[in-house]
């Protein structure tokens, strides 16, 4: 495993950053343009605030952890400007997208955009002690908290009553979220929260038949024989179990971490595409049809999300099993994903592993998952000592 740790920071600092310091910064507006084509060339000015809120994480992280590249501190700071100056409606809630120039496009609608504000301002708090970001930061996660039971409010398109859902995307974040602000809001509600998405996820959304994690589930945590009810995203419960190991590192929770590693092998076995390789979008709990079209594309943070689960279960346990699917989905990821004549990576690969769009950055994809993975996975297996204990599980 020792070879990957320069590879993972190679990668991360030669074909991965540089293409986001080069391309993304607005330096006639503020902030970041992810609308980016294959060379770096900008498609579409919009800018989406939970990709803003990324980036400013990424810069600030990378600057706290990896080296104070000063490029990578102005970046976050004129970022969080912008999203300081434009980014809020009048309650505190952040917009969806704006456009260029900052002005409003898409309503508060996705709690998401309060979820990575505060986490990109959280970082940079670190980086900087300029009291507005923590400020900024520590308000938005209390604000993120009291809307969690209801995080469209408004804006949910549900017919009240008639079939009450609640989303796996929340918990799993705020499992992740929690840590990233303790500097911030404090020891003893970190360890509350951390309580109750730990049951969230690892007892509500989770299907002791299947062995797998849900998108969705009645409030009460039952099944929904639905649409919505049946619908398993491998990439969430495998990006979710390394969320829960870090978490049960932290407890000193030897069974916790054993429960996330199963699921996450097991996460694994069923999404992988044995015909083509990779892993699939989305599955029906029920093999029936599916309504998302894109089921059985392979998506960039699908893959980065599982190295690093499969870096940590390693790292963690030793367990020979993630060892082995670290190295497939490396050589996986890397033959398809990693672009090393225009550097970063394409986000969308057909079944066939072939990009289905050329795109390095858009709506969706921004200056996170990947730069995040390559920090994560060779930090992982350098602290370890590229050590991990050597016993299989």
């Amino acid at each position: 495993m020792e070879r990957f740790v320069e590879k993972y920071k190679r990668e991360l600092l030669e074909n991965v950053m540089p293409f986001w310091v080069k391309y993304s910064n607005d330096e006639q507006y503020g902030g970041f343009l992810t609308c980016l084509d294959r060379e770096g060339s900008v498609f579409d000015t919009d800018k989406f605030m939970w990709l803003q809120g990324r980036q400013i994480w990424t810069l600030s992280t990378l600057y706290n952890q990896v080296e104070q590249n000063g490029v990578w501190k102005d970046m976050a700071i004129q970022g969080a400007r912008f999203i300081l100056d434009h980014g809020r409606d009048e309650k505190g809630d952040w917009y969806f997208s704006l456009d260029r120039a900052g002005r409003p496009l898409v309503q508060p609608y996705n709690i998401f955009s309060d979820c990575f504000a505060t986490m990109g301002l959280a970082s940079l708090y670190k980086t900087t002690g300029v009291d507005e970001y923590g400020q900024v930061a520590h308000d938005t996660f209390k604000r993120i908290l009291e809307r969690q039971d209801n995080p469209k409010g408004k804006y949910d398109k549900g017919y009240p009553g008639t079939r009450s859902l609640k989303g796996f995307a929340l918990p799993m974040i705020l499992s992740n979220l929690s840590l990233e602000l303790e500097h911030i809001v404090g020891n003893k509600i970190v360890d509350e929260l951390i309580d109750k998405v730990i049951h969230e996820v690892m007892d509500v959304f989770y299907q002791e038949e299947s062995g797998l994690i849900m998108e969705s589930v009645h409030l009460d945590g039952s099944f929904s024989d639905s649409f919505e009810g049946r619908l398993v995203n491998p990439g969430h419960i495998i990006e979710a179990m390394w969320f829960m190991m870090d978490l049960a590192s932290r407890k000193n929770d030897a069974l916790l971490m054993q429960k996330c590693i199963d699921i996450a092998l097991r996460a694994l076995e069923y999404g992988w595409d044995e015909q083509y390789g990779g892993i699939l979008y989305f599955k029906d709990i029920l093999n029936r049809p599916l309504q998302q079209l894109e089921w059985d594309q392979k998506l960039w943070w699908v893959h980065l999300e599982a190295l690093v689960c499969m870096a940590k279960g390693y790292a963690y346990t030793g367990n020979l099993k993630c060892k082995e699917w670290f190295e497939r989905l490396d050589q996986y990821s890397f033959d398809r994903f990693s672009d090393p004549q225009y550097g970063e990576w394409y986000g969308y690969l057909n079944r066939q592993g072939e990009p289905l769009l050329s795109l390095k950055g858009g709506k969706w994809k921004g200056c996170f998952h990947v730069p995040r993975a390559l920090f994560k996975v060779y930090t992982t297996l350098q602290k370890t000592g590229v050590g991990v204990k050597q016993e299989a599980v």
